[in-house]
């Protein structure tokens, strides 16, 4: 085992003196050594329960026969951290909790590790530990929220409060109107019920084959998600044995496979960012333009908020993701059905029993809402490598756009622009110097699209950024516009009144000036100083890559 290295031998009596200084029984040497890597913060409602978890987590490793370890990571709350400096923190901290669980898990020797995820950065962060320090490991994450209700018994997510702040704004809703959304739209502990970026990650690692099923939808207050903790324990102890890694689990097909989930699910655009950056721990060179070549061949089958009202516990009830997973297997060439998981079955196997139980929240492949998946990768003169945007969240009646630039340096700048009035219907707002390296840590724009969908103009105004967007965000919202402005891209060049053309269905992003006006207005651009000069943001925006890469930091 792994573990021997710190606890056989001679020379190892002072380690194993302290290992007896924390419970360790002479007994217990001879069994696999197992990190429970978890994320319990009180501040993020996705987290606060996870301390209780761990307890059930670490007493059914003892009961599948391995000694555990529990050690923390941080975390940051998305919907908490959004409009302010603390934003910029969000993508960076998932290099800080890849990097902690990399330094505790090598440093200390375990056999396997058991995740205990949930929130924004915090699933993919531990994914990339995974795949990079590749010993064996499984995934439960903390589950997602009971879906809210209002007052007079509307559904409600964390989207309903951000749109709703809007409405107030713009005279739509009254004080008391938004006050009854606030304090109902977030009933208990769990990542938010919607198909934002904690619940997509938690779903698409039933796909990746890392995480037993049920894992993306079984609410967080349920005592089902206990058996989930059971049987993955016992799954752990298995591939310890059988020295099944992450690695093994996680190829090139499996991610062609999550982003067919993410298509089939409507995910947040952030999966696109993650997934690449697993990809790239994992020492996979997977091509960005392979994504549209999945969303071409997986249908479009479940719309959960905030493309519908429909939640995640909706999702569950009408047969989980397990339901979707079948359906993609039985079509000709979706997935890979044959891939292992940690189930030790294969991912057929998995789901091979589940069945949709609600045509109206998953649809069957022959009545899909499209049958193109739910997200596209747009290329074009303004994104050479690439932007995305949920198409399953804008109006099917939209099937291009064009409009004229209205420019802003910064998402506050832009959300001033929005709440003021100056920026009206036919416009294309264009958020830049808010990527990865720009913003620095490229944060999220949830407050700009929610401001713009509750003026009702989410069909007639876009907006495309170098930033990046909640999964909570709808309408025609281009994030991730590659290369970003920061590091000289056409989207920091483009001006006032330039007229863009969006069109979803041949996936193209264009600025309509020619290649000579364009090529001038590159050697005129002049790269602006860095925001943040010391501490940890000024470093990681030293070290950061563009997110068509899954702004991943350099290593070379």
């Amino acid at each position: 085992m792994r573990s021997d290295m710190i606890k056989k031998g001679i020379d190892r009596a002072p380690h194993r003196s302290l290992l007896y200084a924390t419970g360790v029984k002479l007994e217990d040497l001879e069994k696999p050594f197992i990190g429970v890597c978890n994320s319990y913060i009180d501040i993020i409602p996705g987290h606060m329960h996870l301390n209780g978890f761990a307890q059930v987590v670490k007493e059914a490793i003892r009961e599948a026969g391995g000694i555990p370890f529990e050690f923390n990571t941080i975390g940051v709350d998305d919907g908490i951290a959004m409009g302010h400096i603390g934003m910029r923190y969000s993508l960076p901290s998932r290099e800080l909790i890849a990097d902690s669980a990399e330094t505790v898990i090598n440093a200390h020797w375990f056999d396997g590790v058991f995740y205990i995820p949930n929130c924004d950065k915090i699933t993919p962060g531990m994914l990339m530990s995974a795949v990079r320090t590749n010993v064996p490991s499984v995934f439960v994450s903390g589950g997602p929220m009971e879906a809210g209700i209002s007052s007079d018994g509307k559904p409600l997510s964390l989207v309903s409060v951000f749109e709703g702040v809007g409405a107030h704004q713009s005279g739509r809703m009254s004080a008391q109107e938004l006050l009854d959304i606030e304090a109902n739209a977030c009933p208990t502990c769990g990542s938010c019920s919607g198909m934002f970026t904690a619940n997509s990650m938690n779903s698409l690692m039933e796909m990746l084959g890392m995480a037993p099923p049920g894992n993306g939808t079984i609410v967080a207050t349920s005592a089902e998600r206990h058996q989930l903790i059971k049987d993955a324990a016992k799954y752990l102890v298995e591939m310890i044995k059988k020295d099944i890694k992450p690695r093994d689990i996680i190829t090139e097909d499996t991610i062609d496979d999550a982003f067919a989930l993410d298509m089939a699910m409507g995910g947040s655009t952030n999966t696109v960012l993650h997934t690449l950056a697993i990809a790239n721990e994992a020492e996979i060179d997977y091509d960005i333009n392979r994504i549209n070549k999945v969303a071409e061949r997986v249908p479009y089958l479940s719309k959960i908020s905030p493309a519908s009202d429909y939640s995640m516990q909706d999702v569950h009830n009408a047969g989980g993701v397990s339901a979707i997973i079948k359906e993609l297997c039985e079509m000709e060439g979706a997935v890979h059905r044959d891939r292992i998981t940690v189930t030790g079955k294969s991912l057929y196997e998995n789901v091979k029993d589940a069945h949709i139980q609600n045509d109206d929240v998953i649809r069957r492949r022959e009545k899909a809402h499209s049958p193109v998946g739910g997200l596209s990768v747009l290329f074009g003169n303004i994104a050479p490598n690439g932007g995305v945007i949920k198409v399953g969240a804008v109006d099917p009646s939209i099937e291009t756009f064009m409009g004229e630039a209205i420019i802003y340096e910064s998402q506050d700048d832009a959300l001033s622009g929005i709440e003021s009035g100056e920026v009206k219907e036919g416009h294309v707002v264009v958020i830049r110097y808010e990527g990865p390296k720009g913003g620095p840590g490229m944060p999220e724009m949830l407050a700009p699209t929610a401001a713009i969908a509750g003026r009702g103009l989410e069909k007639k105004v876009a907006l495309m950024t170098d930033g990046r967007f909640s999964g909570a965000s709808r309408g025609i919202s281009i994030g991730h516009v590659s290369p970003e402005a920061a590091e000289g891209g056409p989207i920091g060049v483009i001006q006032n009144g330039d007229p863009i053309f969006i069109d979803l269905t041949n996936r193209t992003i264009s600025l309509m000036v020619s290649e000579d006006e364009l090529n001038e207005r590159k050697k005129e651009w002049v790269q602006p100083p860095p925001k943040i000069k010391k501490g940890y943001l000024a470093r990681y925006a030293k070290l950061v890559t563009s997110a068509s890469t899954g702004g991943v930091l350099k290593t070379e």
